[in-house]
């Protein structure tokens, strides 16, 4: 039993090199070369002219709201950029009715604390446009910007 411990343990670390050679070469065999070449090229990124984004942007002007800790109220503008214009048209429509009781739901989870600064901003941007995104019908939400915040104490 002693003289055939090392024969198992060498056997066994033999095995074990083979097959992680095996799969780093299978996983090198199977990636496409033309996900490589993707990946290098640039991508285009298209511009709109000032023209066009405000045909695709509609606003929400000072909405306000009591904040989740209740001595302060946020008073907010929206500026809501979408793909296209009968996206805008939809989101128009739901404004009242489906986008506004999302911010309010948001605003009313959100302290004074959570909206300072500019990372506190990109934090409620951010989180608007995944939860209005799967309401609109047709098009996306491309861009939330807060156009203007105020915090005040009651």
């Amino acid at each position: 039993m002693k003289k055939m411990l090392p024969w198992l343990i060498t056997i066994l670390l033999s095995i074990t090199l083979i097959a992680i050679v095996a799969i780093i070469l299978f996983r090198s065999l199977i990636n496409d070369p033309s996900d490589a070449e993707a990946a290098k090229k640039p991508v285009k990124i298209e511009v709109l002219s000032a023209k066009e984004r405000v045909e695709v942007t509609s606003e929400l002007k000072d909405f306000r709201r009591n904040l989740a800790d209740s001595k302060n109220v946020v008073i907010v503008s929206f500026a809501f950029q979408l793909d296209s214009k009968k996206a805008k048209e939809d989101f128009d429509k739901l404004l009242e009715i489906e986008i506004k009781p999302i911010i309010s739901r948001t605003l009313a989870d959100t302290t004074a604390e959570d909206l300072s600064g500019s990372i506190g901003e990109d934090a409620l941007e951010a989180k608007l446009l995944n939860l209005i995104n799967p309401v609109l019908p047709k098009g996306k939400l491309v861009k939330v910007e807060i156009t203007n915040i105020m915090v005040a104490k009651m």
